[in-house]
């Protein structure tokens, strides 16, 4: 058992993470926020800040609003940390024991998981008791619904519906069921020009430049342009040999849909590495091509 503080500076986390299928008001941010601060008020505590991630997976720690709290935690700005249950914190079983069990306690930081009854302060409960099976089973959750959702992608792949967020540079996508490319003109009259360059002998650096010389934007530029947005990403807004050589390598632009080419490592660990080309989802003639 921690402890007893004289009073408590407290850290409420909330955190909708990609792995929920949000169903329902219950896993809200806004909901997690009125729990935590009633409790909290209730209690006669202190709210120090709230620390907030949406949209990120739980089996990852990795995330800024986690860090900047267990940064503020370890310089003694926070002595409390408080989340609605223990999934919020993490859906990683050995990350979330480790904290729980022998970083927090070093620190002198309670943790509570409100829904789940865990409260470091007080180790005898019965919350305390299951907390590692409800690690356990959390993980199993987000494990659960990544081959879910894999098999979804993989299913869709193979009958030519088109799944990207942003569609390949020359394209849009169709309003039919599968999101079918249609060509958007703008686009597809820069990459016939890259590889008209390409096939008269000049290298890609050269082309690169050329683009650049007439301030045409990027993709990622172009876009965003089309659609009215500003462009979420960093990026120096110059065409460069990387840029220049994905246009060259594609197959979308003769008609082909290839998708599943890459995958990432584990559904913890969410590096993207390139799968061997038999396992690509590859539709033929799938949609008007740009070049020859």
């Amino acid at each position: 058992m921690l402890p007893k503080q004289p009073e408590y500076s407290v850290g409420i986390y909330m955190c909708l993470s990609k792995d929920d299928e949000r169903n329902g008001e219950s896993l809200s941010i806004e909901n997690q926020r009125n729990i935590l601060a009633n409790y909290v008020r209730e209690q006669g505590w202190t709210i120090y800040d709230e620390y907030v991630d949406d949209g990120i997976s739980g089996v990852t720690f990795d995330r800024p609003g986690v860090q900047r709290m267990l940064d503020d935690a370890k310089m003694g700005k926070i002595n409390l940390i408080i989340c609605k249950d223990l999934s919020r914190f993490g859906r990683n079983y050995i990350q979330v024991g480790q904290y729980v069990d022998y970083i927090f306690p070093s620190y002198n930081i309670r943790f509570i998981a409100l829904n789940d009854n865990v409260d470091t302060a007080n180790s005898q409960s019965s919350g305390m008791d299951m907390l590692p099976i409800m690690n356990v089973f959390n993980e199993w959750h987000s494990a659960n619904t990544s081959k879910k959702l894999r098999s979804v992608f993989d299913a869709n792949a193979g009958i030519g519906r088109y799944k990207s967020t942003v569609p390949t540079y020359g394209y849009l996508k169709g309003t039919d069921k599968n999101k079918t490319p249609v060509v958007e003109p703008q686009g597809a009259a820069v990459v016939r020009r890259i590889f008209e360059m390409r096939a008269a002998g000049n290298n890609i650096r050269t082309i690169a430049n050329a683009l650049n010389d007439e301030h045409i934007p990027v993709p990622s530029d172009h876009y965003y342009s089309l659609i009215e947005k500003p462009n979420p990403y960093h990026c120096q807004h110059l065409w460069d040999n990387t840029s220049v050589g994905c246009i060259l390598n594609n197959p979308m632009y003769l008609g082909k849909l290839v998708q599943l080419r890459t995958t990432t490592v584990s559904y913890k660990n969410q590096k993207r590495i390139d799968k061997d080309e038999s396992e690509w989802a590859v539709i033929e003639n799938n949609h008007e091509p740009i070049i020859s």
